[in-house]
């Protein structure tokens, strides 16, 4: 039984070595992957600090343009106002022409008869200037006077042109 004994060390000591050769070969192979993850992790910590930068650089870009885009705002902001300010000064002189031409065709309409009044004595007192403007002229004018001895009338020749004085 000793042997039994002895035979179950053995095969003990044999396991345990088989196990520590394949924990071993296990390190070693776990070994080549953390370096090779080790690698990576230091290009990805480089190129994240790029990020980092880049990132920043970024957005102090974007800070400094929203600053200039709220400046550009509120002064686009005061010329909103000032063409809303145009726009209801055009209003208020639409609605000051309406009223005006609204008034003055109630004035025409109220005092169409006088108007009409009106223009009838002008047109007569403009035919009486043009009779008096002939008149003038006429007693103005050289009168060359040819007498027919059978017509009772008197012709007058070498009457002027008028040059002046209303058309009719």
């Amino acid at each position: 039984m000793e042997v039994i004994l002895y035979i179950a060390a053995i095969i003990a000591a044999i396991g345990f070595l088989v196990l520590c050769v394949s924990i071993g070969m296990t390190l070693f192979s776990l070994k080549s992957i953390l370096n090779s993850l080790a690698g990576t992790l230091a290009g990805i910590e480089g190129q994240m600090e790029g990020i980092t930068r880049e990132t920043t650089s970024l957005l102090t870009k974007t800070n400094s343009l929203a600053e200039d885009i709220q400046d550009k705002s509120k002064q686009l902001n005061s010329v909103v106002h000032a063409v809303k300010g145009i726009g209801d000064s055009v209003n208020g002189l639409n609605t000051s022409v309406q009223q005006i031409t609204s008034s003055i065709s109630t004035n025409i309409e109220q005092n169409e008869e006088k108007i009409a009044q009106v223009v009838q004595w002008s047109n007569v007192a403009m035919g009486i200037a043009d009779k008096w403007k002939k008149r003038k002229i006429i007693e103005q004018a050289p009168e060359v006077v040819r007498k027919d001895p059978y017509s009772y009338e008197t012709v007058y020749e070498d009457k002027p042109k008028r040059k002046w004085g209303r058309k009719k």
